[in-house]
């Protein structure tokens, strides 16, 4: 599988994992010339082909769930179609005979989403909104640092009335989003109310693209200790060079400890996962993985890691794939003490690919397995430290984010004990990376 890390530019690949599907992914994205696009809106059959030889060369179970795959090709092929949906429903009907929900087709807007979801970036001005259930009121609640919203002057609680001259009131908030969203240096004019002025007023604001902020941070003085405090929300292609600015910053204002909060982190990005549990770790093995033809191989840790001091992290039955990798890196190493609920649960190596009508295939190749050799597929890593919630407790802690990293946190509260005791054991004696590599790093290791 090391081919899937170090594909060139060129190729236009990622290396992703799905928070939803826990899954690897690699994106291919072919070129098209506009005389064979549209030879290929009259033949959906070449896509259907695309599609088959795909699976057929890299699905992780050589016996396609003991079906005959070249029947199916026959099948796909012979049928014919009065739509490119109507293709586009053969095909998901031949992959759900493979019985795998993780090998999928997408549409190309559907592709288009996961590949938005996992860039860690969109261009807009960088406004967060609500709109009232009562009166359809779009009101803005957050302002990105550096957007161009916040520079052209918006503040939270003003009234988005109008998108270039669209009333907002006959909207639902996915089209209001979709029309301030636009293409970076465009421009989209604002209609806003704010409190205070009698009448509304204009605003032009040029588009540009945003980094979306996925890890947040905290100092908290708990007791005699100070603890920084780091929330991932998901592996985003900027989680990692976020993930570092915050441990450096946290570093620089001398915590004693960390509490790393992955609950309902989904996944994302794999290299994101990777390289963030080398700023933990010194040494050790990260993943396994085995692929079709039984290959294993691994990922080994370099001694890179931004800080030693003691750790802990708190997971949930949200916490997925990307999640699960870097819970399972830290765990299986001793780097740090696990609280909360099993975790989600799936294991499975995609690759994505990107076919010539700007749809795409994910398309299970392997299977990964934690640094100790569990495969944790349905059941989860369990936690060193259970602690579950009350459905009470749950829902006062959703309903108010806020709450997160407080007393009204049980799980949180049970990792500052947890971490004080490592504290004050790490006091009396330096701690040190226990885990050690079963064998030397091999020349390439995927996960």
């Amino acid at each position: 599988m090391k081919q899937l890390l170090k594909l060139s530019s060129r190729d236009y690949c990622k290396t992703i994992c799905s928070g939803l599907l826990g899954t690897a992914f690699v994106f291919f994205q072919p070129g098209v010339t506009q005389s064979a696009q549209a030879a290929l809106e009259d033949s959906p059959k070449v896509i259907l082909d695309e599609a088959w030889q795909l699976v057929n060369r890299h699905y992780v179970d050589g016996t396609f769930n003991q079906k005959d795959w070249q029947a199916t090709r026959q099948s796909l092929l012979s049928q014919q179609y009065v739509s490119r949906q109507h293709a586009y429903s053969a095909l998901r009907q031949a992959l759900a005979e493979l019985d795998d929900p993780y090998t999928r087709f997408m549409s190309p807007n559907e592709f288009k989403a996961l590949t938005t979801q996992t860039s860690g970036q969109l261009s807009g001005i960088g406004i967060r909104l609500e709109q009232s259930p009562k009166t359809n009121t779009v009101t803005i609640v957050k302002l990105l640092p550096n957007g161009p919203a916040l520079q052209a002057g918006l503040k939270v609680g003003d009234r988005i009335l109008a998108i270039d001259g669209k009333r907002t009131n006959i909207m639902d908030l996915k089209t209001v989003s979709s029309l301030i969203r636009g293409e970076s240096d465009t421009t989209v004019k604002l209609q806003v109310s704010r409190a205070g002025r009698a009448r509304p007023f204009d605003l032009d604001i040029k588009r540009a693209v945003i980094q979306l902020p996925t890890v947040h941070t905290k100092v908290k003085q708990e007791g005699s200790n100070r603890v920084g405090y780091i929330r991932l929300l998901e592996f985003s292609a900027h989680a990692s060079e976020q993930m570092r600015a915050a441990i450096k910053e946290l570093e620089a204002q001398n915590v004693d400890g960390f509490v790393l909060d992955l609950r309902g982190n989904p996944g994302g990005l794999l290299n994101a996962s990777i390289e963030i549990a080398e700023m933990w770790l010194n040494r050790g093995f990260i993943v396994h993985t085995v692929d079709r033809q039984g290959k294993k191989d691994d990922i080994i840790a370099h001694p890179t890691a931004l800080s030693e001091r003691p750790l802990v992290v708190l997971v949930d039955e949200d916490s997925a794939s990307s999640s699960e990798i870097l819970t399972g890196a830290l765990q299986d190493n001793h780097r740090a003490k696990v609280i909360g609920t099993s975790t989600f649960g799936k294991a499975l190596v995609q690759s994505v690919h990107q076919l010539s009508d700007g749809s795409g295939i994910a398309i299970t190749v392997a299977q990964y397995f934690t640094p100790k050799g569990t495969d944790i597929s349905q059941k989860g890593i369990t936690p060193d430290i259970l602690v579950k919630l009350t459905p009470e407790q749950s829902q006062e802690l959703y309903s108010d984010p806020s709450s997160f990293a407080t007393f009204n946190d049980p799980q949180y509260m049970q990792a500052i004990r947890s971490l004080q005791q490592s504290i004050h054991s790490s006091e009396r004696q330096p701690q040190r990376s226990v885990a050690v590599p079963r064998q030397p790093a091999t020349a390439a290791n995927h996960f």
